[in-house]
């Protein structure tokens, strides 16, 4: 065949295709704008493959466009059920909001508030006012500011605190968060500049003593809130290193991450709180809402007044500052720490059940999905539960799950049909068992996932 003749065959089988109208009229039920998009790279994919020397019919491409329109609600964000076991699951969203929050939120939200307005004086206001004075009686810092995570936290304080000049860190505490996000990098991007001191298993406060010079600003201590370092160790603590900053005029920063309030609760063990280390000198704290805290995202620096009004009047805090939703959301979680009502936040009530508790519902679960299956084997088994999202490393709280094996099919595909139902339920494998944990799944929540499991079992 000719070279002409062979472009004008090619061209036919192009022309040939179905116009973008025809294969939308076959995706219902999806917003005109993403039918259209959907469409189109289906149209494209099929030249691709004319051009590559294939055959497609118009079957072919309706298939290809229906297989996209299929997985298009799984780019949205959705509900899910968390049955792993992980409290604060970061890739989950961190921690749910109970009722209170969702209240506070929802009634800010569908209207107007007084966000930045002084209803006495009928002036503009402080976004922060209502969250600082409640942080300020919870920590005993002096003020407190809120921010849009605790990232940018830490980056704020060193930007507004130690623009140019330099920061001394231990090698040991040199921190990866989630996303491959390290902090020398967010240090960096301050405009700070880092002075490594100590090696990744042992500093010592000479070594912070030795690197302090005219151009230091500042010491940051970062608690290690995602891992544990053990064996042949030595860190300096949070008493000694504000004495040796302030002695030599410098400030102490401590980056603690984890959002903990208070040490009056035994389950966080020996987890630093943001009050004990105010207590202990640090001039500045940060840390996360979305964490033990148990409310939004937001991160939060709390201590020193002067600090804080640099902080606060730092030109980042206008892109880093939280929406009204958000500090919403947070000062109903404070309202509850202050009542002593920590209950009615989710994550305490997952932490505040108990091991019998958890036993009896696993066990009543098994049993309703046991009698509706013969060949799959369901029964209640006694697993560990953890805190995650960078928060209590190594410590493992009691509890039971659901445990699910099928002689036919492995535990990787009932993982995978739980995790692309409806309404998604995100387990986890252990010893080729597919484990579904009560601590984290919720009550409401156990009807559904009996029925999930007959469906993709029968």
């Amino acid at each position: 065949m000719k070279p002409e003749e062979r472009d004008d065959a090619l061209n036919l089988r192009l022309r040939s295709l179905p116009p973008v109208g025809q294969v939308i009229e076959n995706l219902p039920d999806l917003p005109h704008a993403v039918a259209v998009g959907i469409a189109r790279a289906a149209l494209d994919g099929a030249r691709a493959l004319i051009r590559a020397g294939d055959e497609v019919t118009l079957e072919e491409v309706l298939d290809l466009a229906r297989k996209a329109a299929a997985e298009h609600p799984r780019n949205a964000m959705t509900p899910v059920i968390n049955a792993t076991g992980v409290m604060i699951h970061t890739n989950l969203g961190r921690v749910p909001l109970g009722r209170a929050q969702l209240d506070a939120v929802r009634a800010i939200a569908e209207g107007y508030s007084n966000l930045e307005y002084d209803l006495v004086t009928g002036r503009r206001g402080d976004r922060y006012a209502r969250a600082r004075q409640a942080l300020v009686t919870l920590t005993g810092a002096e003020s407190a500011v809120v921010v849009n995570n605790n990232a940018a936290g830490v980056l704020v304080t060193l930007a507004a605190l130690c623009f140019s000049k330099e920061v001394i860190v231990s090698r040991g505490e040199l921190i990866e968060i989630g996303g491959e996000f390290r902090l020398p990098d967010v240090m960096t991007s301050s405009g700070a500049t880092l002075r490594e001191i100590g090696t990744t298993n042992r500093t010592h406060l000479a070594d912070y003593e030795r690197a302090i010079a005219p151009e230091s600003a500042a010491i940051l201590k970062v608690h290690p809130s995602n891992y544990r370092v053990v064996g042949f160790t030595q860190v300096v603590g949070v008493r000694e290193l504000a004495r040796l900053a302030h002695g030599r005029g410098i400030l102490l920063l401590y980056d603690l991450g984890s959002g903990l309030i208070d040490d009056e609760r035994e389950w966080t063990g020996d987890e630093p709180s943001v009050a004990r280390a105010l207590e202990e000198g640090a001039d500045l704290v940060m840390f996360s809402g979305d964490k033990l805290l148990g409310g939004p995202q937001c991160g939060i620096v709390a201590g020193r007044m002067d600090p804080i009004e640099r902080i606060a009047a730092h030109p980042l805090m206008r892109a880093l500052r939280p929406d009204k939703m958000t500090l919403a959301a947070l000062d109903a979680t404070l309202e509850l720490h202050l009542a002593g009502r920590t209950d009615e936040l989710p994550l305490w009530a997952m932490v505040a059940r108990t091991s019998n508790e958890l036993e009896e519902r696993a066990a009543a679960l098994a049993a309703s999905v046991s009698e509706r299956l013969e060949a799959a084997k369901i029964e209640a088994r006694a697993v560990a539960a953890v805190a995650g999202g960078g928060s209590l490393p190594g410590t493992e709280l009691s509890s039971w799950a659901v445990a699910v094996t099928h002689p036919e099919i492995g535990a990787a595909e009932i993982q995978r049909r739980l995790r692309t139902r409806g309404r998604p339920i995100v387990a986890r494998i252990e010893d080729d068992v597919v484990l579904l944990d009560l601590r984290t799944l919720q009550p409401v929540e156990e009807t559904e996932v009996a029925a999930a499991l007959i469906d993709i079992l029968s």
